[in-house]
């Protein structure tokens, strides 16, 4: 195949009817695959599918842990030309996970940074919110949220991939044909330079929401598609509005539909504004009418500069199972959802970092190939679960006539009266870190926090000097580490220093400000911010994950640790 001829081929994320100024994109050359000159077929243990940031951060938690793979662009870019702002906010676990890949800090300096959120219908407030002040978000030392574009995320994976090595980056790469059997998946690549074909022991599909594996594959799922439509303007104001996530569910100038207003990097402001469920896509697009639009809602005399617009409709969809033979299913491949409450790009992120240090362990020979099983366990229901929440989001923000319209209305009225009444107002439950309750890699008992992710909190190492959870997970190199709250017996620690010797595990007591440690590794508490994020109380253990879940929490070291870490690693087959 031509350069000419591959560049002629559409694909497969495209967008229609956007206009703006729009992003500068960075681009990455194609570099002729070595299998194009012939020879044997080479088998890869990894082939990604797809460089958008689930995929990306697949490979980038790969190649921190040290395991080769290979990744597939059909592009030769980070975002979608011509809709290249996509998704923005950024939760605290995703934030979290960035951190341990090493791109955190890039991503705060480019960013904003929020947690206020208030709820409008009409002139009156009818909901606010500041993160901050919530339990749940306030140890970590990430914020709550950061608003930023995703291209921008997606560059720094790749310069942090670059840096990394050990996962190779192939642009301009199109899958055209797979075929799988029990000895290994064969795939069929197309490049600017020619066909070839390669094989892999495990493929991950992170091609997004047209997924051709997921065709080619038949894989059964469920679909919703609704027939709400939104039109983004990403703008920059002479004047700033507040930094704050304001939504409008009825916008006096926006015809008494829904608005979103967010800030993001390089002070463009995303607006969202529902459109009637017949809108003209190409018309709602134009120039002149979004700035008609602006002038409503800002003035007339505002100065604005269109840096993009494109118009959207949304759809639900959730597979049935994550995994398919060799194939596994991340991201938007696996499930779509409405865009409320950013549980959408952020799910995938999730879904890459769950994955990666299992096949890691298993490519080792730390784990049996049976763990594998817990990643289809556990994503698959938090994609359900995020699917059923933004699809109770989508229907009060357009309500089916009757019952939901009932619904929406009364709650907006009483809203405007009483404090009660404004939790019932649901523009979009805030996205947090799915829990796990029925992994088989989690062993699950009466008051334990199995299936919980740990907040990246703060404690002091021996020396006195800070350290954070994440800290601890770089120490490990992607085995399980068992945190041993208080004091010990010296049985337990000899038992436990056997345990480390025998199988994947290292270990730190964790200690007050005065208690005399037992062990070498140590650290202290002194707020008790650590075991408060691992929900145990007094002398207690927690096994921690390399992402950042509990696989279990127990009080004494004994044969209930030693399950634990086997089924942690794959290695039992009963049911918890």
């Amino acid at each position: 195949m031509s350069a000419t001829a591959y560049r002629d081929t559409a694909l497969t994320n495209n967008y229609e009817f956007t206009s703006g100024a729009g992003y500068v994109l960075p681009e990455y050359d194609f570099v002729p695959p070595p299998e194009l000159q012939g020879g044997p077929l080479v088998r890869h243990p990894i082939v990604i599918v797809g460089g958008g940031i689930t995929g990306l951060t697949m490979a980038c938690s790969l190649a921190r842990l040290g395991v080769r793979a290979v990744l597939l662009d059909e592009d030769n870019t980070v975002g979608v030309k011509g809709a290249s702002s996509r998704g923005i906010c950024y939760t605290q676990k995703s934030l979290e996970i960035f951190e341990r890949l090493g791109i955190f800090e890039r991503i705060a300096a480019k960013g904003t940074q929020w947690s206020v959120g208030r709820t409008f219908a009409g002139d009156d407030e009818v909901y606010s919110f500041d993160l901050r002040q919530q339990g749940n978000f306030h140890l970590s030392s990430q914020p709550p949220f950061i608003n930023i574009q995703q291209f921008y995320i997606e560059a720094f994976l790749v310069d942090r991939i670059q840096q990394l090595g050990g996962v190779e980056l192939r642009w301009q790469n199109r899958l055209t044909a797979f075929e799988q059997n029990a000895e290994c998946a064969t795939l069929t690549v197309e490049t600017p330079a020619g066909t070839y074909r390669m094989e892999a022991e495990h493929v991950i599909d992170a091609t997004g929401s047209v997924s051709p594996l997921r065709k080619w594959l038949a894989v059964p799922f469920d679909s919703r598609r609704g027939d709400d439509r939104w039109c983004i303007a990403d703008v920059r104001f002479t004047e700033h509005p507040p930094v704050e996530r304001h939504t409008w569910i009825e916008a006096p100038f926006n015809e008494n539909r829904a608005v979103w207003q967010h800030l993001m990097a390089d002070d463009v402001w995303r607006i969202d504004y529902q459109m009637a469920p017949n809108a003209d896509p190409a018309y709602v697009s134009r120039e002149d009418v979004v700035r008609e639009r602006l002038a409503r809602q800002f003035g007339s005399d505002v100065g604005v500069e269109i840096v993009w617009v494109g118009p959207y409709a949304y759809r639900s969809e959730c597979v049935h199972a994550m995994r398919h033979g060799r194939v596994f299913l991340m991201g938007d491949s696996a499930k779509v959802v409405s865009p409320f409450g950013a549980r959408g790009g952020n799910t995938g992120v999730a879904d890459a970092d769950n994955l990666a240090w299992k096949l890691a362990a298993v490519l080792r020979g730390k784990a049996d190939v049976a763990l594998l099983q817990s990643y289809h366990d556990e994503r698959l229901e938090a994609a359900q679960q995020n699917v059923c929440v933004t699809n109770r989001t989508a229907r009060f923000l357009r309500p089916a006539d009757g019952a939901e319209r009932v619904f929406r209305h009364a709650a907006i009225g009483l809203a405007k009266q009483y404090p009660f009444a404004r939790s019932l107002i649901n523009t979009g439950r805030m996205a947090v870190a799915n829990p796990y309750s029925r992994s088989g890699a989690c062993t699950y008992a009466a008051g334990s926090a199995a299936g919980q992710s740990v907040q990246n909190v703060s404690f002091c190492w021996a020396d006195g000097s800070a350290g954070r959870v994440n800290d601890l997970l770089n120490w490990v190199e992607g085995d399980l580490l068992v945190l041993v709250f208080g004091e010990a017996t010296p049985a337990s620690l000899q038992r436990l220093r056997r345990l480390c010797l025998d199988a994947p595990v290292r270990s730190v007591q964790v200690l007050g400000v005065r208690d005399a440690a037992q062990a070498t590794e140590h650290v202290r508490d002194p707020q008790g911010h650590l075991q408060g994020a691992c929900q145990v109380s007094g002398n207690a253990w927690a096994l921690v994950r390399p992402d950042g879940y509990l696989a279990a929490t127990g009080d004494a070291i004994n044969a209930r640790l030693v399950t634990a870490i086997e089924r942690s690693l794959g290695l039992r087959g009963d049911t918890p």
